[in-house]
């Protein structure tokens, strides 16, 4: 029997909607790198092997704009920026955790490599 309009598969636009935010290289590795706590520019530099400082950077202003992250500066000296998760961004953690076993248990451990 053919599959009528009502039985059609549909997209979650929900769903879309966190795989767009998401999905962006490295906005859902910042936030994970975040769930151990606040962390300058530099300490997520060297915890997040391979992104460039202008990509960092887009991706810092973008979070904090959405409200996951918020940017304190300590005025010094020296001057001092860190960053850290909103509420919103730790609500993510128990699904970034989940998709972070799901990855353990299904995904080559090779494939993240560059990345971890």
């Amino acid at each position: 029997m053919p599959r009528t309009r009502k039985d059609a598969p549909s997209c979650d636009g929900d769903l879309s909607r966190a795989f767009d935010f998401l999905g962006k290289r490295w906005n859902g590795v910042i936030i994970g790198t975040l769930a151990s706590g606040p962390a300058g520019f530099a300490e997520l530099k060297r915890a997040i092997t391979g992104i460039s400082d202008s990509m960092l950077s887009d991706r810092l202003t973008e979070l904090t704009a959405a409200g996951l992250l918020t940017r304190e500066v300590s005025p010094g000296p020296p001057l001092s920026v860190s960053y850290r998760l909103t509420t919103s961004g730790e609500n993510l953690q128990p699904v970034l955790q989940s998709l972070a076993d799901w990855a353990a248990a299904n995904l080559p451990e090779k494939a993240c490599r560059e990345r971890c």
